[in-house]
């Protein structure tokens, strides 16, 4: 059974140990509802497929959300745990087995806490979107994720990892004539077209907007180059893609928007295939406010997208913190220093207690 009272850096390792590879979560699952029926007081907790949801209705002027996926990528021979020289190896220890603990931990040690908690321990975040436990949640039990502030357990090294980037991709095509190589004249090369593009890419000056004194920096990079089809043949179409990782004071139509007039004037077609709003920090708000100050101002932006952009979508301000390092993440050699865990636990607690 899951000791959720002892040291949390003995939970984690107890949670990595359990294997709960993306849609294979329902052992974690069903230790994780065991114990928060046994361990814990005032919490009502619920299963939904294999989530665990838990809260409390104390009365509180504000609620918490803590919020954690159990699910790991497949393990790659990094399961059981180790623990050396006070860093635990294994598959989960930074991404985000050791948040998970944490969080847990908490739920079970803080009896009178200043606000009401929501836990969420969700599955299959490691895959497709559309897989994603939150997201169906957020279609099933809507009322579970009001709150006013969200607190994500992705590893962020003990900093606050405020809001996160919005990421837009786009497909940029070309058009030729195709002819024989030995007759380029006779052709138009839809490669060399592409030319034009990679260098308004090479030239873009990136912005870097100050949000919440989060600073998030703008990145427009070719991801993939595809184009002809065979070594004696003038191409006749060639396209590039194009990632547009953006600061969340834009919205994806104005950052479509700013990607096409970058590209404005080249002859070239530009079709958007993915995109995903980002999540402001929302740190002014009160409950976010406080956490700042518990966790000793350590905050920066997040780089990249996680699951908080879900609860920006609600109006609810969140955050990235937990133990661990995110270059770690998916690794073979994925570990987590244990001082990160305790101190992750110490900051949370203070916040709690309020």
């Amino acid at each position: 059974m899951l000791d959720l009272h002892g040291d949390p850096i003995a939970l984690t390792a107890a949670l990595v140990d359990i294997p709960s590879e993306s849609r294979h979560e329902k052992r974690i699952a069903d230790e994780i509802e065991t114990a928060l029926r046994e361990q814990t007081t005032g919490f009502e907790v619920i299963r939904n497929d294999d989530a665990v949801l838990a809260r409390t209705d104390f009365g509180k002027p504000s609620r918490v959300l803590l919020a954690g996926h159990t699910d790991t990528v497949p393990a790659a021979d990094n399961v059981p745990s180790r623990l050396a020289d006070g860093v635990l190896h294994g598959c989960g220890t930074s991404d985000m087995k050791s948040g998970d603990a944490v969080f847990l931990h908490l739920a079970a040690t803080v009896p009178d806490p200043a606000h009401d908690i929501t836990l969420v321990m969700y599955d299959c975040e490691e895959i497709e979107a559309t897989a994603n436990g939150l997201g169906r949640i957020e279609r099933e039990l809507p009322d579970w994720l009001a709150a006013d502030v969200a607190i994500l357990g992705e590893p962020s090294g003990g900093f606050i990892e405020a809001g996160c980037q919005g990421t837009l991709r786009v497909v940029v095509s070309a058009a030729g004539t195709r002819a024989h190589s030995a007759r380029s004249w006779l052709g138009d090369n839809a490669i060399h077209k592409l030319g034009a593009v990679l260098a308004r890419l090479d030239a873009y000056q990136a912005r870097s907007v100050d949000i919440d004194g989060c600073v998030y920096r703008e990145g427009l990079s070719a991801v993939r180059i595809d184009g002809g089809i065979a070594g004696n043949v003038i191409p006749d179409a060639a396209t590039v893609t194009v990632n547009f990782r953006f600061a969340p004071d834009r919205s994806v139509e104005q950052a479509y928007a700013h990607v096409r007039e970058v590209l404005d004037g080249l002859g070239v077609t530009i079709e958007l295939t993915d995109s995903a709003a980002g999540a402001l920090p929302g740190l002014t708000m009160p409950a976010a406010a406080a956490l700042v100050d518990a966790a000793g101002g350590q905050v920066r932006a997040k780089y990249g997208w996680t699951d908080v952009a879900r609860f920006a979508a609600l109006g609810i301000p969140a955050v990235n913190y937990g133990p661990g390092d995110p270059n770690l993440a998916h690794r073979i050699d994925e570990h987590v220093d244990v001082t990160q865990i305790t101190a992750v636990t110490d900051t949370l607690r203070r916040y709690l207690i309020g």
